[in-house]
């Protein structure tokens, strides 16, 4: 019998299409600074299945938005940040019991390490300026909107774990033993 599920393909299928209408659809954009929610469906997504398949998802979901409804031409530069960002998410929040000290640290290490370290660093390559020019704004931006990301993450992961707890798979010290029947 093979063990490929379709679900994890639906799933995926619905994160990037989320994704992609969060990012690019309902975003507010200048040309260095992008407040989004497209960040969701991709954590979301990596508490259900794992960082890899959340950083292709977020690759996909970052590629098929710059192509159909990006603002400017594609950078690959971009593409390896979704993936990083959904693949720090599927490695914090997958089979982790999710408290705000655990959502905390993932946004955090995706605000500083992707968001103000690698885009800033696409966007000085992709726009030839400066990095002093654009860090400042971004600076601002990724700090205002860190609180927002995790609480927005955990108002609505726990309300998905609660309604489908078999979509979010959970340690091995959280699940009852099995009984054995005597």
């Amino acid at each position: 019998m093979s063990r490929f599920s379709v679900k994890p393909l639906v799933y995926a299928g619905v994160s990037v299409a989320l994704a992609v209408l969060f990012s690019y659809v309902f975003a507010i954009q200048t040309i260095f600074v992008r407040i989004t929610f497209g960040f969701l469906p991709i954590a979301i997504y990596g508490a259900m299945y794992g960082p890899m398949k959340a950083g292709l998802v977020a690759a996909a979901a970052d590629f098929i938005g710059t192509t159909l409804l990006g603002t400017s031409i594609f950078f690959p530069g971009f593409l390896v940040s979704g993936f990083l960002t959904g693949y720090i998410y599927g490695w914090f929040f997958y089979r982790k019991r999710i408290t705000l000290r655990r959502a905390c640290v993932p946004f955090f290490l995706v605000m500083v390490f992707i968001h103000l370290g690698l885009n800033t660093f696409w966007l000085t390559v992709f726009y030839h300026k400066a990095a002093s020019a654009i860090f400042l704004s971004r600076l601002i931006k990724n700090l205002l909107c860190y609180p927002m990301e995790v609480g927005l993450f955990l108002a609505v992961y726990r309300p998905l774990l609660r309604f489908l707890p078999e979509q979010f798979p959970q340690p091995e010290a959280s699940r009852p033993a099995p009984s054995t029947g005597a």
